[in-house]
């Protein structure tokens, strides 16, 4: 028997066993896809190590899927493969989860749900009678039930059907939305992180007319390149007055990345945040980090990221100003990471400077940025010296140049 066995490679974060591609006796080859896994950030298929028939399954649908777990079993000879035999939690339904006879719900069909779809279904009392699934072989998944309620109505007419999901009485003009794995998974990260690293926050202004010029003349060859390519590389280039902005915490030690990869939070609307990681900006040019970022996003955006495009990153950009925000503190760290840059809405602002020992009023595009830090790592000190480094690299981009 061979082992299909969880990748190693993890963003310490949990993940589950999303479904099952194949079935037991199922004939398979060597990468056929095997099963998907799902965490806060990427979905993964999990290949087949070998050719043969799919003896076994260890770990059904929404089974916590740690690291090296055991996931299945591959008979490479081809024998009988043997039927999947649920754990408890999955195969039985407990007298007090069971749900009650309003959802006109058969023990028989019931032990086709996951524990995730019957809680869902216990909770917005819907009969899964009245949901198509769309899984394998008719499964109802839990993206099945989020929908039903998604559409569900809230009100009726004595006498007539009853709707599919009933409001709570003390919110009965509340929209519901159920929460997703997704959503659940970075609350989890959210909370854990605030928990653990007592987060300060340094603020900073930063004149973006060099950048500005520079992108232009840039735009004129045909080289276009966002704003967030110019933030991850001064980031890069500020690193060496401050080391430790680009290390983490351990028990017993600092320790810092030989390496700046840089993760950029990408929204992807209601469906959450994910941050892929743009490696060695240290080392890379200006356009290489450009067209590094651009494929990460997209794919991204078209959810398809390997769980390596999100992994070991030693530090976060947050770009909140994409979408209109001027200033966002304190944004919250990323796990593992010593340091979070959040940079705010580029805007034209009246500004004082100093031109030939006088004061002069003139208009600037300017944006705030803040550093965000795990106090346990960084002191003050460290935070304004990496943070007044990296404004002087933004606003004298053209001395920064020769470099590249």
């Amino acid at each position: 028997m061979i082992d299909v066995r969880v990748p190693d490679e993890q963003e310490g974060t949990k993940a589950v066993v999303r479904a099952w591609l194949k079935q037991p006796g199922d004939t398979v080859a060597v990468n056929d896809p095997l099963v998907e896994l799902e965490t806060d950030k990427v979905t993964q298929e999990v290949p087949s190590p070998a050719a043969g028939v799919l003896a076994e399954i260890l770990l059904g649908t929404d089974a916590e899927a740690v690291p090296g777990a055991v996931l299945g079993r591959i008979d490479a000879e081809g024998g009988q493969a043997k039927p999947f035999v649920p754990s408890d939690v999955e195969a039985t339904v407990r007298e007090d989860d069971r749900p009650s006879t309003s959802l006109g719900t058969s023990g028989e069909a019931e032990t086709r749900l996951s524990p995730s779809v019957r809680r869902a279904l216990l909770q917005h009392d819907i009969d899964p009678a009245r949901i198509t699934g769309s899984g394998r072989n008719g499964r109802i998944t839990r993206e099945d039930v989020d929908r039903a309620v998604e559409g569900a109505t809230v009100s009726h007419v004595d006498g007539g059907p009853k709707p599919i999901a009933q409001p709570r009485v003390a919110e009965a003009n509340w929209q519901e939305i159920p929460h997703d794995r997704m959503r659940r998974a970075i609350a989890d990260n959210m909370v854990r992180a605030v928990a653990e690293a007592p987060h300060v926050t340094a603020l900073f202004e930063a004149d973006f007319t060099a950048i500005t010029a520079h992108k232009k003349a840039l735009a004129a060859k045909g080289i276009k390149l966002s704003y967030t390519a110019y933030l991850l590389k001064a980031a890069a280039e500020a690193m060496a007055v401050a080391p430790a902005v680009n290390g983490r915490w351990a028990d017993d030690r600092i320790v810092v990345s030989p390496t700046v990869d840089i993760g950029v939070g990408t929204a992807l609307g209601d469906k959450g945040l994910v941050v892929p990681v743009v490696r060695d900006c240290g080392g890379a040019s200006l356009e290489e980090i450009g067209a590094r970022l651009d494929d990460l996003t997209a794919r991204a955006r078209a959810g398809k990221l390997e769980r390596a495009d999100v992994a070991n990153g030693s530090f976060t950009i947050s770009n909140h100003g994409v979408s209109g925000s001027l200033l966002a503190a304190p944004i919250i760290l990323h796990q593992g990471q010593a340091a979070i840059l959040g940079v705010g809405k580029l805007q034209k602002r009246v500004v004082v400077l100093s031109q030939g020992g006088a004061d002069v009023i003139a208009i600037r595009p300017m944006a705030y940025v803040t550093l965000t830090i795990d106090h346990r790592v960084i002191d003050g000190h460290q935070t304004n010296a990496w943070l007044s480094r990296f404004v002087e690299i933004i606003e004298g981009w053209s001395e920064a140049q020769p470099k590249q």
